[in-house]
């Protein structure tokens, strides 16, 4: 047996032990928000000079010019050539798949005239330049560079600007082939909260964006929060999270190996099973005892399954539903006999796997639909990156002389209900036999 909490939903406490479960509330580190204040600071007001020192103190490479910031485009084309041949076809093979879902996202401009005569609509228009965070450091994430750059060129952002940290200067040739066959255009070897000052102010050799997208340690996302406004952000991303619903009849390995597909992402990742059969429950649980040893990430592993894992008995496949709903999770797979029923009831999920051989990992990667997810219950109300987070919508309208008659007696009306007379006169003046 392992060390992962079991629960049943019969039991006295269930729902206080799991709301303790789920309640993952970041500490707040004044520290790390001071420093990270300071770097925006000094980003804003040095440029370029804050971010040759930056990078020299925290990621040990001392850049001869500023402009050695700047990965040259052909680098990235030579790691392209440079990497092994199925590296190079399982990124190929996993773009076509990104750019074949993200084309069924796109949104296209639309109008109408109402019986008045009025012209009313919405133009789609992209947004005009786009920033790419991609982590750096423990390691290396070429999925990332898919997943994010992907749906911006298929939105029609005109230029996308990618920074990376390179530690010691060291480049990684997959992220940058990744960079290239996405169509990255211009990419920066920065990383941290500088990056992301460089990104929303610009400096003399970092252009500034308009919306940064990606994911981050905890000073990137503590960067991300206090840029936006001046800047668009895609979200401020938790642990990472997958909720598993089974009916008992799959085989329990498989079951446990994706329990630590999330578990392995870092100490605070959450990986919860919930079904109806507690004596699978228990074989799953001798599964992961007998396979964790055999994973190089076991100790982050058996960290996570110890302080967030949960193995969840319920009555049936409808209150697994109901908790599924509640959790809200980022991953859901559906590991049952008839997935599409019970995804019909799944309101809040950020991914839904549908089936027994439809793995959290094949989304990750090369299924087509975005990894880049909410996490830590936003999933009621937010959704997975797409093509719609590059493209913004603009309010047409349009009136001809009756309905502006017809439009402005109504808006008149309200206006002065409001006491603001220069509306209800500017409405006014275009009323016909006044």
């Amino acid at each position: 047996m392992t060390d992962i909490t079991r629960l049943d939903s019969r039991d006295a406490g269930f729902h206080e032990a799991l709301d303790q479960l789920l309640t993952r509330e970041a500490e707040y580190d004044r520290q790390l928000t001071a420093t990270v204040t300071d770097i925006i600071a000094a980003v804003r007001t040095r440029g370029d000079a804050a971010l040759m020192e930056l990078t020299a103190r925290l990621d040990g490479w001392k850049v001869p010019a500023a402009t050695d910031l700047e990965i040259p485009g052909p680098r990235c084309e030579q790691a392209l050539e440079t990497i092994p041949a199925d590296q190079r076809e399982a990124l190929d093979f996993a773009a076509r798949r990104i750019c074949d879902y993200a084309e069924h996202q796109k949104m296209d401009s639309w109008s109408y005239t109402d019986a008045d005569g009025t012209l009313l609509g919405q133009q789609i228009t992209p947004l005009d330049r786009v920033g790419l965070y991609v982590p750096g450091g423990k390691a290396a994430y070429p999925s990332s560079v898919l997943m994010n750059a992907i749906p911006a060129k298929v939105a029609g952002v005109p230029e996308l600007i990618m920074v990376v940290p390179t530690p010691g200067g060291t480049l990684n040739d997959m992220v940058l082939a990744a960079a290239h066959i996405a169509g990255v255009d211009r990419v920066f070897a920065i990383g941290g909260a500088q990056a992301v000052a460089a990104l929303a102010w610009g400096t003399a050799t970092v252009p500034p964006v308009d919306k940064i997208v990606g994911p981050g340690n905890a000073w990137v996302a503590t960067a991300k929060r206090m840029v936006f406004g001046k800047v668009g952000i895609d979200m401020i991303a938790g642990p990472s999270e997958i909720l598993v619903i089974c009916d008992g009849h799959t085989d329990p390995d498989w079951i446990a190996i994706d329990l630590f597909s999330q578990a392995e992402h870092d100490a605070d990742a959450q990986s919860i099973l919930v079904s109806p059969d507690a004596d699978f429950l228990t074989r799953v649980e001798e599964s992961i005892g007998r396979l964790l040893p055999e994973m190089p990430r076991a100790d982050v592993i058996r960290t996570a399954l110890k302080g967030q894992g949960a193995l969840i008995a319920v009555r049936d496949l409808d209150e697994a539903v109901e908790l599924a709903n509640m959790i809200a999770p980022e991953h859901l797979e559906l590991s049952v006999g008839d997935p599409q029923a019970l995804a019909g009831r799944i309101r809040h999920a950020g991914a839904i796997f549908l089936g027994r051989y439809t793995a959290e990992v094949l989304g990750d990667y090369c299924a087509g639909p975005n990894h880049v997810l909410p996490t830590s219950r936003t999933a009621r109300f937010s959704s997975p990156l797409g093509v719609y987070d590059f493209q913004k919508r603009s309010s047409l309208i349009q009136c001809s002389p009756d309905s502006a008659s017809t439009l402005g007696k109504c808006a008149a009306v309200l206006a002065h209900g409001e006491g603001l007379t220069a509306h209800a006169r500017s409405a006014e003046v275009r009323i016909k036999d006044k």
